[in-house]
């Protein structure tokens, strides 16, 4: 039998000790369903009718009776402290098997390329679980906007993130409609963008991003301009299609409309790599259940390039 019993300074101090005394009208039956020992018991009744500084019980050497005090805290008392107890019951199985509400921030971008097909499979695997994905280009705070995890290209994950990589890395590719090469012809050199409508993206922290190449070992930022400024991959990729400029966009992102001739791929020999697209949560975070089968699906999906590489490294977050 745990012979102490710690008293907790709080509301509820000593409340699990009243209402099991209580319901017996008995210290040493109260002692031994709570498995301590009677003199703690009395203890931490004492210390909770000097709290509420009214006295709950009428004690004799034969019985225990309650105040009517006693009488009217133990029928509010009792019903709340049941509830506390089945609230924790509910939080205790949201650790135990994958179920509740998972909340994904994602950008726009990846959703038809990597999401999409695996959205349905999901839902069907796990009906349990409610799939929430935010579709945003903006690096939002996980914990502060409710999310359990985000999904983002490597070199947007901050290094005390932990990573799962869900693609291969990819290159960052320069395209154009074929009507706005016909009028501003093609640029064979880094140096020829100076004379082409670049559209940009804006990161979060206000600034617009340089076009990033690679000569031989030599990293390359061209600060380039144009018309358009965006934040998000999307509405470059529409704009590039629509001859309003050239774009500078993730591989994936503009394969289908590559496919399809809607955008020449240009500059390919200074395409610089990306490491690729990860799924991501805080490295102190619990990782629970619900995200637990999200990671576990996306790896399992098939013979999938993201299974082949499941265990690559990006240069910054830590990799699972």
């Amino acid at each position: 039998m745990k012979q102490n019993f710690t008293v907790r300074h709080g509301a509820l101090d000593g409340v699990e000790a009243f209402l099991s005394v209580a319901r017996h009208r008995n210290f040493r039956k109260a002692a031994a369903e709570l498995r301590v020992t009677p003199s703690a018991i009395s203890q931490a009744i004492r210390t909770l009718e000097a709290r509420i500084g009214v006295a709950l019980f009428l004690r004799t050497t034969r019985s225990v009776g309650l105040t009517e005090a006693g009488e009217r805290f133990f029928a509010r008392a009792r019903p709340a402290f049941e509830e506390l107890v089945a609230a924790a019951e509910i939080a205790r199985e949201f650790g135990q098997r994958p179920t509740g509400l998972l909340r994904l921030s994602v950008p726009r971008a990846v959703l038809p390329v990597l999401l999409e097909p695996l959205v349905v499979s999901f839902c069907q695997a796990y009906p349990e679980i409610e799939l929430e994905i935010v579709a945003s280009g903006e690096l939002v705070d996980l914990a502060a906007e409710g999310f359990d995890a985000g999904i983002r290209m490597g070199e947007l994950i901050a290094p005390d993130m932990v990573a799962v990589r869900l693609t291969p890395s990819f290159p960052l590719v320069v395209v154009g409609s074929p009507d706005y090469l016909r009028g501003r012809g093609r640029p064979e050199r880094i140096e020829d963008l100076r004379g082409h409508a670049c559209l940009r993206m804006r990161r979060t922290d206000g600034s617009v991003a340089p076009w990033r190449f690679v000569d031989g070992n030599k990293a390359i930022e061209a600060i380039v301009s144009g018309p358009l400024i965006a934040h998000d991959y999307s509405t470059l990729l529409g704009a590039a299609i629509r001859s309003v400029g050239l774009a500078q966009v993730p591989s994936p992102v503009a394969g289908s409309a590559i496919a399809e001739r809607r955008l020449d791929a240009l500059l390919r020999p200074f395409a610089v790599t990306s490491p690729g697209v990860f799924l991501y949560y805080p490295q102190k975070h619990q990782v629970l259940p619900k995200l637990r089968a999200f990671i576990d699906h996306v790896r399992q999906r098939g013979d999938t390039p993201e299974r082949r590489t499941r265990n690559g490294k990006s240069r910054r977050p830590a990799t699972e």
